[in-house]
This record gives C-alpha cells, sequence and structure tokens, in this order.
C-alpha cells in the first residue's frame, strides 16, 4: 500500500518544506502523476496478464462510478472476483488500487482501454471475456443504470465490439442473472425457475434465436464453447487466476445446451 502512495507522500512532504500548504498541496498532485506512471510501467514489465488484471479492475471501477455511486454489491462483486481468483499480497493490493483508480474523474478510461487491446492483439476471445466480467459488475445491484449502459458501449466500441454485439453480451449477462448458474435449476432467490424462462434464458447464453433449426443450435453451442474454452483463453493471454470465471462460464454454455437438448428432445 506504502508503494501506492510514496510518490504522494514524498511530495506533499517536499511541497510542505519549501512552499507551507499551497507548495504541499502541488507536491501532492506531482506526486499523484509519479505514482499512476509507475503503476503504468510496473504492468508493461508484467506483460499481457498483468495488464488484464489492472484494466478489469480499474475499468470495473470506472463502471461502478459511472451512476453516480458505487453501491455496496458492486464493492462486493469486486471483492468477491478477487477472492475467486485468490488474489492475496501485493496482488491483491493492485487490484484494489486499480478499482479505486478507476473511480477517479480523471481517469484515462480510452487510452487504457486501446493499450489493453493492442497488448492482448485484438484477440476477440480475450476482449469478449473482458467484456462480460464488466457486464457482471454492471448487473450487480440487479438493474442497468442508463449512464452504465451508455459507458459500456464506450468501452464496447473501443474494444472493437458494434452496438448490436453489445447487445447480445446484455442478454448473455442478464441469462445469468436470472439465476442460470445457481444449482442450474433455481433462480434467484431460491424459487424454481419457470421452463420458458430458463429456456429462454439457454438460448440467450448460446446466443442463438429459439426459432433456429438444430444444426444452428449445435453449431451456435460449439462456437460459444470454442470462444470461452478455459485452456485457450489462457493461452492467449487470460491471466490464470481467471481460470475459474473461464470454467464457470464454459459450464453455464454446457448447461444451457443441455437445457435446449431437452426442449427438442435431441441427442
Amino acid at each position: 500500500m506504502l508503494a501506492h502512495i510514496k510518490g504522494k507522500l514524498i511530495g506533499f512532504l517536499f511541497g510542505l518544506l519549501i512552499g507551507n500548504i499551497p507548495g504541499a498541496l502541488l507536491g501532492l498532485w506531482l506526486g499523484h502523476l509519479v505514482d499512476r506512471k509507475l503503476a503504468n510501467a510496473w504492468l508493461f514489465n508484467k506483460g499481457a496478464q498483468a495488464e488484464f488484471l489492472y484494466t478489469t479492475f480499474a475499468t470495473m471501477g470506472h463502471v461502478a462510478k459511472s451512476s453516480g455511486q458505487v453501491s455496496s454489491e458492486e464493492i462486493r462483486l469486486a471483492e468477491q472476483l478477487m477472492n475467486q481468483m485468490r488474489l492475496q499480497g501485493e496482488r491483491r493490493v493492485q487490484a484494489q488500487n486499480a478499482f479505486r483508480e478507476g473511480k477517479s474523474a480523471d481517469f484515462p478510461l480510452v487510452e487504457t482501454l486501446r493499450r489493453f487491446r493492442a497488448r492482448v492483439k485484438d484477440s476477440r476471445n480475450l476482449l469478449r471475456f473482458f467484456m462480460e466480467v464488466q457486464l457482471q459488475l454492471a448487473f450487480a445491484d440487479g438493474e442497468l443504470h442508463s449512464a452504465e449502459r451508455r459507458l459500456l458501449l464506450t468501452i464496447a466500441v473501443e474494444l472493437g465490439f458494434s452496438e448490436a454485439e453489445l447487445k447480445q453480451l446484455l442478454a448473455f449477462a442478464e441469462a445469468q442473472l436470472h439465476g442460470f448458474r445457481q444449482g442450474h435449476a433455481h433462480g434467484a432467490g431460491g424459487h424454481a425457475q419457470p421452463p420458458a424462462e430458463r429456456l429462454r434464458d439457454a438460448y440467450h447464453i448460446l446466443e442463438v434465436e429459439a426459432e433456429a433449426d438444430d444444426s444452428t443450435v449445435k453449431r451456435a453451442y460449439r462456437r460459444q464453447m470454442s470462444k470461452h474454452h478455459p485452456d485457450k483463453l489462457v493461452a492467449q493471454g487470460l491471466p490464470k487466476e481467471m481460470m475459474d470465471m473461464a470454467k464457470e462460464k464454459a459450464q453455464d454454455i454446457q448447461q444451457a445446451w443441455e437445457t435446449i437438448k431437452a426442449a427438442r428432445n435431441l441427442r
């Protein structure tokens, strides 16, 4: 934690010595700029996986703040992700600092996203996974605010996704929000999910129309599994700490396929 504020502390004390309170404030601001440059330097030294983690949590912080007030649900989800990723020690502090930095009004979102996109070599699968994590946070409080939607569109466009593709990603995220993952049989609040609603969510997860023929649905299932295959994602640059998240998404896709198979009497 001290490393994250070292520049601010030195700048404040030095400014205080030479210019009293005004000098201290100027030193604090200059120290903040130094700390940010040091954080960016750390990213470039550590490579794509560190860039992925930093950009994930910093962007999450920016999305959380976009609606005006960061909710307790959003903070809890960020902490849950850190727990799920088993981030400990300095690694966890870095994630927390990234989330905090993303909440700043002067956070350079576009610059950060462009650097991230270049670092992962424009991998559509990694960029999609990144978007899914952001949508998971946006839906943390059970609804998507208009400010969040606008910001998510900005993020999607910077990462090379169209507005139509964002709508598909939103449907995917909402299907998970409705409880598709929880026990694969219960919705939010522990109540059994109506078969029609569950089937609708299954089609959204496979990103295919309910009216599509069997062969089209099968292709959609295989395509989604290919996009979310954990080993492939890690090979492309996904941090190993996110492997469990990737496995959960793959399980959702598999269960969606099983749900549709049962409804269509497929083998």
